[in-house]
């Protein structure tokens, strides 16, 4: 995987913190979306920001 926000170990060990569902990059690969709810967690300076959504800012 050439040129992704995360590196192959830790985009492998992630999953959503609400539902465990495996995680895919957005289009743009800013984000992750959980495969399952469907939730976007972005990615911000290369870091997974995987807080359950009711911490999520809006």
């Amino acid at each position: 995987m050439i040129n992704e926000p995360l590196s192959k170990e830790l985009y492998d060990m992630i999953c959503c913190p609400d539902d465990k569902g495996d995680l895919s990059y957005t289009k743009n690969k800013t984000g992750l979306q959980c495969n399952k709810c469907k939730f976007i967690f972005p990615i911000r300076e290369g870091i997974p920001i995987l807080l359950p959504k009711e911490m999520q800012e809006n």
